[in-house]
């Protein structure tokens, strides 16, 4: 069993991370990453600190044990599969159970292949419908929208609209990211579903989205056309 220690603030002292951060060249990198735009990946690490990239990879590994790293895939960037990227874990990560439990689904999901994309996408919409109604979500969909992931924990940022009518939300933080790559569609199909079930909720013309994963240096992309605000669906 886990040692855990009574801190001087009564509270229970995180000894996994306090063994992290024991060591100066895994302090290093945690800074580094967290103070860099968009995250690093291992080669980046190893340049900046000069040590054999197999070494970082492994010191990196140490701090995603502790919860203090996070790290996925990138999209974009040259032919091949992308290399990881790692970034800072979010402050308030989703509750460990929760997490448990959307681990469990992404496996079962990755099993499936192709169908387990388009059944995350389907849970992920009835999700979403499910959610603007709970929050009681009125008028502009693009608001419903941002309350919505914003009550998950997301940090959505709408950004200026384009002159098609495309709108662009920022997602600044995901509560789920260290799970991004256990299964990247997928999980990515659940955050876009849940999008297009809030349009869904507010009867939005061409509710469509699409999430591109690190879309931008520090922030995962929502793309969508909402269309024209209508009532809020009855509830079935």
């Amino acid at each position: 069993m886990e040692t855990r220690w009574v801190g001087p603030n009564g509270g229970i002292t995180d000894t996994p991370r306090h063994r992290a951060l024991g060591s100066d060249s895994r302090a290093t990198i945690l800074r580094l990453i967290q103070d860099s735009d968009g995250g690093m990946t291992a080669s980046d690490v190893a340049a900046r600190t000069g040590q054999h990239l197999s070494t970082t990879r492994a010191h990196l590994d140490r701090l995603i044990d502790a919860g203090l790293l996070v790290k996925a895939r990138s999209s974009g960037g040259l032919p091949g599969r992308p290399a990881w990227r790692y970034r800072a874990a979010t402050a308030d990560p989703a509750p460990a159970p929760y997490r448990a439990l959307t681990a469990a689904l992404l496996d079962h999901l990755t099993a499936d292949g192709a169908d387990g994309r388009a059944t995350a996408g389907r849970a992920g919409r009835d999700w979403g419908r499910r959610l603007a109604e709970a929050a009681h979500t009125t008028g502009d969909p693009v608001q419903a929208v941002a309350t919505v992931l914003d009550g998950l924990g997301f940090a959505p940022s709408v950004q200026p609209g384009t002159a098609d009518g495309e709108v662009v939300v920022h997602l600044l933080t995901c509560p789920f990211l260290d799970l991004v790559g256990r299964n990247p569609d997928a999980i990515c199909a659940l955050h876009a579903g849940l999008v297009r079930g809030v349009l869904d909720h507010h009867r939005a013309e061409s509710g469509e989205a699409v999430l591109e994963p690190f879309g931008a240096p520090s922030a995962c992309v929502v793309r969508m056309r909402a269309g024209s605000p209508g009532p809020a669906a009855a509830t079935p």
